[in-house]
């Protein structure tokens, strides 16, 4: 039973001791494991997911899935839920592991932020999510979140500080398009949504590096100080009663979500998509090819 204890990996001394370890240890039915409903991740890579499946298909489940009893006989996930999908897309029939009763959702909540953070399974938005979630839930100071998930303080402040970002960019780093450090440069502009939106494009545009960013948002910072950023010429912007009749022919016709962002006499309009069939909706709408 040795190495079941190993293959458990850092931060599972935090969900229960050695002794109930090895005690509650064993294969179970993979159809009567539930999905956690406070599952913190939402984002989960279908590559990434088949090279867990093709290794669990050559080498095993290594680390146990943690579960808690429900009254009906089955059990509620507590941690794992990777390892579950990707065993249940090469069909195996069990899965090892380990049961840890809980006291309520409140704790189920909690192992399960904890569990995916220690493990390193969230992106940086999730990651901050899950901060936030411990935070407003369990009334922690960011300290005792931070000592609650074996991180520094500091750690936990500046995934916090993601969460400031707008939804657009937030789901940029969600999918790797911009990493944390090109999110904090762009935080130096948090007082300007046009401008961090603006970053965002220029970066994502020209494949710039962090420290590309952090120039480029502190060039745009102190222009905005120095007055620098209008135009020489004079420029006219929409009155916003004309802005908002066009954002409302745009939504009636499209049926998104439709953004207008003005800078003097130009500006950017932004079409929201929620997936690929509705993105080839609105393409198909603008062209006049329904």
């Amino acid at each position: 039973m040795a190495k079941n204890k190993k293959g458990l990996g850092r931060g599972v001394d935090l969900l229960f001791n050695q002794e109930q370890e090895e005690e509650k240890y064993f294969p179970c039915d993979i159809n009567n494991i539930i999905p956690n409903q406070f599952q913190p991740r939402s984002h989960f890579d279908q590559e990434s997911l088949q090279e867990l499946a093709e290794s669990i298909s050559e080498k095993g489940v290594i680390q146990p899935l943690i579960v808690t009893p429900n009254v009906d006989g089955s059990y509620g996930l507590i941690a794992g839920e990777r390892r579950l999908r990707a065993s249940k897309q090469i069909g195996l029939k069990t899965v090892p592991v380990v049961v840890r009763k809980v006291s309520g959702d409140d704790e189920l909540l909690e192992l399960a932020l904890i569990e995916n953070v220690q493990r390193k399974d969230l992106n940086p938005i999730e990651e901050a999510e899950a901060y936030e979630k411990l935070i407003q839930i369990f009334s922690y100071t960011q300290e005792q979140a931070a000592e609650r998930v074996g991180k520094k303080r500091s750690t936990v402040t500046n995934r916090l500080r993601l969460l400031q970002l707008p939804d657009i960019i937030k789901v940029c780093i969600s999918s790797g398009s911009l990493t944390e450090g090109h999110a904090r440069a762009i935080l130096r502009l948090s007082d300007d949504k046009a401008a961090m939106k603006e970053a965002k494009d220029q970066i994502i545009g020209k494949g710039l590096s962090v420290r590309q960013a952090e120039k480029l948002t502190s060039k745009m910072k102190q222009e905005r100080r120095n007055g620098t950023t209008a135009s020489p010429r004079k420029t006219q912007a929409i009155p916003n009663s004309f802005s908002q009749s066009l954002i409302n022919r745009m939504t009636n016709r499209l049926h998104s979500k439709i953004e207008l962002v003005q800078n003097g006499s130009r500006g950017k309009l932004e079409i929201e998509y929620y997936s690929l069939d509705d993105l080839e909706r609105v393409v198909e709408l603008i062209a006049g090819e329904e």
